[in-house]
């Protein structure tokens, strides 16, 4: 969340309760920690691209107010554009590597340091500090170069 935009409208402490009211709504289905921390990355990159969809979807007919040339670019936003690039890039990698695809999700999506999710994946630093490259590398070749 600190990497996204400043007019970004949904605060971390937002996303982590939108989180938990959809495990909780979904019950209990973790079996360890390890679990529950799968599945609330999970939850939380689907989150965050349903609300960049959704202010995509705004931005392009929601308010149907004509605007001066000048105005819509200063008001583009291309990180709106990025989440679902980036979902959809993910679920190609998934089907390559879901190992590299979880990675992801815990050190972009959930913010853990590479030794917490170290510890979620049951790796080593040092091998999940390799994966996490090769995973970002693969990521910035499928998103055409314009990966952060």
């Amino acid at each position: 969340m600190r990497r996204e935009r400043p007019g970004q409208t949904l605060q971390a402490t937002a996303l982590v309760h939108e989180a938990y009211l959809r495990l909780a709504v979904a019950g209990s289905p973790w079996t360890d920690r390890r679990h529950f921390i799968g599945i609330a990355a999970r939850s939380m990159r689907q989150i965050l691209v349903d609300r960049a969809r959704a202010r995509g979807a705004e931005k392009r007919w929601a308010g149907l107010n004509r605007v001066s040339l000048n105005d819509s670019l200063i008001a583009e936003r291309p990180g709106d554009a990025m989440l679902p690039a980036l979902n959809d890039a993910l679920d190609r990698l998934e089907a390559v590597d879901a190992e590299q695809a979880r990675i992801v999700e815990l050190r972009y999506f959930v913010g853990l340091s590479n030794e917490e999710a170290a510890d979620a994946m049951q790796m080593s630093p040092a091998t999940l500090k390799r994966r996490w490259a090769l995973a970002r590398a693969w990521l910035f070749r499928e998103l055409g170069g314009t990966a952060a």
